[in-house]
């Protein structure tokens, strides 16, 4: 059986256990929930639901002033990089590197209620093969306004944003700065950390994007409350011809 020949009621138990949280749930836990026989349709119904959540995100511009970063998660090596030495730090075959860029306004002086400096607004997270200006170039194009500001480092993968924006304002940021000049990407890049160690074991890099997935579309409607359950579910029926 596969996830798509599921009764209609699991589809909507998995929707609200997935959005009646802020953390998630593994394909085993909902198993259990639902009291079903068989792994593999469980685990591909949520995946489907990852998938529908990331397809209604990709619809959204990001724009005025974003941060934008990367990150470096934790996944499992492929088959072909099992026999391979492990590398150290970035380029290790155990990180997975994710573009993130998140809707971060100045609040001219004062903070937010939760005492940053920079108000909060809708986030993306891209898995990505490499950090090659190109690459970097084409993803902010895809997904940023032409008016947008980005806030990031002096990095060299930034070097030619300035052609696809408004305005790229690089800094050097020492350590003890960044939750000072970028607040809001790197708290991002945390959450969603924890996120996968308290609930995805062993996380395959070509999974990662689901659970971004997930991580983002909630994050970016944490104040819809009830309305989450239907809005998913409208998303579903929407791209039920992709799946």
């Amino acid at each position: 059986m596969h996830g798509s020949q599921l009764p209609f009621r699991y589809w909507f138990i998995a929707v609200h256990l997935l959005i009646s949280t802020k953390k998630s749930f593994s394909a085993l836990e909902l198993q259990r929930q639902l009291g079903h026989s068989c792994y593999e349709p469980i685990w591909e119904m949520l995946h489907k639901l990852r998938e529908a959540m990331g397809k209604r995100d990709a619809e959204y511009e990001l724009s005025a002033v974003i941060e934008l970063d990367e990150g470096f998660f934790t996944t499992i090596k492929t088959d072909e990089e099992k026999d391979k030495p492990l590398k150290r730090g970035r380029g290790s075959q155990k990180k997975s590197i994710v573009l993130v860029m998140i809707e971060s306004i100045p609040v001219e002086g004062k903070t937010t209620k939760n005492g940053k400096p920079r108000k909060v607004g809708h986030l993306k997270m891209l898995v990505i093969d490499d950090l090659k200006a190109n690459t970097i170039t084409q993803l902010v194009k895809d997904n940023v306004s032409e008016s947008t500001v980005v806030d990031s480092d002096h990095s060299t993968s930034y070097v030619n944003l300035k052609e696809v924006i408004k305005e790229y304002k690089p800094v050097v940021i020492p350590k003890d700065r960044v939750s000072e000049m970028l607040p809001w990407v790197h708290l991002a890049i945390s959450n969603a950390k924890r996120l996968l160690l308290d609930i995805h074991h062993d996380v395959k890099p070509k999974y990662l994007q689901g659970y971004l997935n997930e991580f983002c579309y909630k994050y970016n409607r944490r104040y819809f409350g009830e309305k989450l359950f239907d809005r998913l579910l409208i998303a579903c029926v929407s791209y039920k011809n992709e799946f």
